[in-house]
């Protein structure tokens, strides 16, 4: 950091990326000493018909890659040199990489030469020499195409709009026609880029106008968060890897009174945890069950496929209503095994997806006495990822509060389908004809449990006795208001470190601040971090006593910008320039905070005995508000703590630890006992 600039543009790629992969390649060209190895056992071997031009190439190959090892040598010695925010030892670096690059011409011509020499069928040398050679020249071409791979995924599309940078000798005077016309070039440019990397994404599926409004949304959210720094992939994956490790640092120190209160649950609401958790694992199911076959079979690998392929050739429930596509029945065939429920059971089910259109089913819960609204999470298609990141916001005017309230726009929109189906279809009603005496309760899970929400708000009017339960839902998804209207009826479920439940705009700005402050204060190179980073990450230990933004700093010092820091974010790309500095003082923010909905039960592994052939893990549940999650934790459970097993197992594993504490305590007060 910043990117490197090599034949007048920028690249997404720093001068000290080049340390691992220039020394994987040293040490690949340095097994070819077995060329010079083979040249000197046979030097005098090469009457052989094509020896003259095999002599030749050995000796040209000899001197080529002596360069090359040369040049590699000195580029990885100079990319080792300086720290990620301190670039100037590696000033030379451009230098030695045209050289390095200019290579390439040679090698690529002796790699033609080397297989047009292989493929002559007239050629009668030793076999040990030919079949080196036939080495070197897969080698060879193995390198060149790699090298090609890689300078497509660094190469910048914005990289070369060079005139779009403002020198600091010129005035940034917003206000003339000049600068607004840059600015605006400079927005439409990476706005276009993005746009394109989005689509391309999305090739495989239809797309109309609900699609195109939302790539240009999604587009220009990307090039707002990335138009501030000169962050390239590897800053932030050091900058990830110091976060996780001071963030281990912090949590194994004791912790003030200040922290412990503010952790600790509310004693108005603790009453009816157990109820609440209780509830929750058994609607769990339910949202897993609107994944369909994807999580049964994830969660029984060795004998989904075979109770699924048994259920397969029935005949579809005729008195179920059911749309969308369900080849094979394998859909709901997962969600009647998930759930336990009869084909009777099932008003109800959606498999239709579309972007801001999710599947979800209404079936009736005997158990629970419960109408229930299901509404499918995230699966990897690019639809329900298009609707997370519709992260814009949206207004929800309600009567019962006092000021209007923020919602995320695309899950607005789904829970926006999914009511006028329950209710202009008169699938509720249906639902309530059957069961005229039953409640109403909406569960989902990731983005189906964001959506859960928005859909109990709206319904909250029509049936004021229904309850919503939002496992792992999205952060940003309600304003203050709105997410304190929800608490009387909305409950939502986080276990641990959770990604998604802190997902908003506002933590993701705040991350990258903390990413950006913690690398610019690091004095270690880039390739320590990396690989001290992957050893703790994959086999632990204690985390590495890297200098830290709180290292020798009180808190009032905290609040300034540190000198790297502040070059960082003022020394930005030349396509992502200091034109973005826009007058926001009479507008309202883009992305103001959102919060969680409802009243938040914090599931938290409390302790875990790890066997070679089983794992026992102890969970301990807490009320919690939306503060905790106002920043996001780095760890290698961020992304599992979401996943919808792991929530249910815990779910599970509480209730019956409950269950029994229950049965242990009908038996310490026996009245026969006493």
């Amino acid at each position: 950091m910043p990117g490197l600039v090599l034949f007048g543009r920028r690249w997404a790629i720093g001068s000290d990326d080049f340390v691992l992969p220039g020394a994987f390649e040293l040490f690949v060209r340095l097994v070819w000493i077995g060329i010079f190895v083979l040249y000197t056992v046979h030097k005098g071997q090469f009457n052989c018909p094509g020896g003259g031009l095999l002599h030749s190439y050995l000796l040209g190959l000899i001197i080529l890659l002596a360069s090359i090892i040369c040049a590699l040598s000195a580029l990885v010695y100079v990319s080792m040199q300086g720290t990620i925010s301190n670039p100037g030892p590696r000033k030379s670096l451009p230098k030695i990489l045209y050289t390095r690059l200019l290579l390439y011409f040679p090698e690529f011509i002796w790699a033609v030469v080397g297989a047009v020499w292989v493929s002559d069928n007239s050629v009668q040398c030793e076999k040990t020499v030919v079949n080196g050679v036939i080495g070197t020249v897969i080698a060879s071409w193995i390198i060149i195409v790699f090298t090609v791979i890689g300078v497509v995924i660094v190469f910048d599309p914005l990289g070369g709009k060079r005139t779009f940078y403002l020198p600091d000798g010129v005035s940034r005077n917003l206000e003339s026609s000049q600068s607004g016309q840059l600015l605006y070039n400079v927005k439409s440019s990476a706005t276009r880029v993005w746009e394109k990397r989005i689509r391309l994404l999305c090739c495989c599926i239809v797309q109309d106008d609900d699609h195109r409004v939302a790539f240009t949304s999604i587009a220009e959210l990307f090039r707002n968060y990335f138009s501030d720094t000169d962050l390239v992939p590897s800053d932030i994956a050091a900058g990830l890897i110091l976060l996780h490790q001071e963030q281990d640092k912090m949590e194994n120190c004791s912790k003030e009174p200040e922290e412990v209160l503010c952790h600790s649950p509310s004693s108005l609401v603790t009453d009816d945890l157990d109820v609440e958790l209780e509830n929750a694992a058994h609607f769990m199911l339910f949202a897993a069950a609107a994944y369909g076959w994807p999580y049964y079979v994830y969660t029984n690998p060795y004998t989904a496929l075979c109770k699924l392929n048994g259920d397969c050739c029935r005949n579809r429930p005729t008195d179920s209503d059911i749309t969308g596509s369900d080849r094979h029945n394998f859909h709901f065939g997962s969600i009647l095994k998930i759930t336990g429920l009869q084909y009777r059971d099932f008003v109800h089910i959606s498999f239709h997806n579309k972007i801001y259109e999710i599947p979800f089913f209404v079936a009736l819960d005997h158990k629970k006495e419960a109408i229930v609204v299901a509404v499918r999470g995230t699966l990897l298609c690019s639809q329900d990822i298009l609707t997370d990141l519709s992260a814009d916001c949206e207004d929800l005017t309600l009567e019962e509060v006092l000021e209007n309230g923020f919602v995320h726009k695309g899950i607005t929109q789904a829970a926006n389908y999914i009511y006028r189906k329950l209710i202009n279809d008169g699938i509720l009603n249906q639902a309530f004809t059957i069961a005229p005496e039953y409640k109403l309760v909406i569960v989902g899970h990731s983005l189906g449990g964001g959506t859960a929400s928005i859909l109990a708000i709206m319904l909250r009017n029509s049936f004021p006795t229904l309850r919503c339960y939002a496992f792992s839902p999205p952060g940003g998804l309600l304003s203050k208001s709105l997410a304190d209207y929800t608490k009387h009826f909305i409950v939502s479920v986080i276990v641990g470190k959770d990604l998604v439940a802190r997902l908003s705009m506002p933590n993701m700005e705040d991350l990258k601040r903390r990413i950006v402050r913690i690398v610019a204060n690091c004095n270690r190179p880039k390739y320590q971090i990396l690989l001290r980073g992957c050893w703790y990450e994959v086999f632990g230990g204690d985390p590495d006593d890297f200098p830290t933004e709180l290292d020798g700093r009180n808190q009032d010092a905290l609040t300034q910008p540190l000198l790297a820091e502040e070059s960082l974010m003022v020394h930005r790309s030349p396509s992502y320039n200091a034109l973005e500095e826009e007058p926001h003082l009479n507008s309202p923010p883009q992305y103001p905070h959102l919060y969680l909905p409802g009243k938040i039960i914090h599931i938290v592994e409390e302790s875990s005995s790890r066997r070679l052939c089983s794992s026992d893990i102890k969970y301990t549940a807490r009320w919690s508000n939306e503060t905790v999650f106002s920043s996001i934790l780095i760890s290698p459970k961020m992304i599992t703590d979401h996943m919808p097993d792991v929530v249910l197992k815990a779910l599970n594993s509480l209730s019956q630890e409950h269950g029994s504490c229950l049965s242990c305590q009908t038996r310490e007060y026996n009245p026969s006992a006493v």
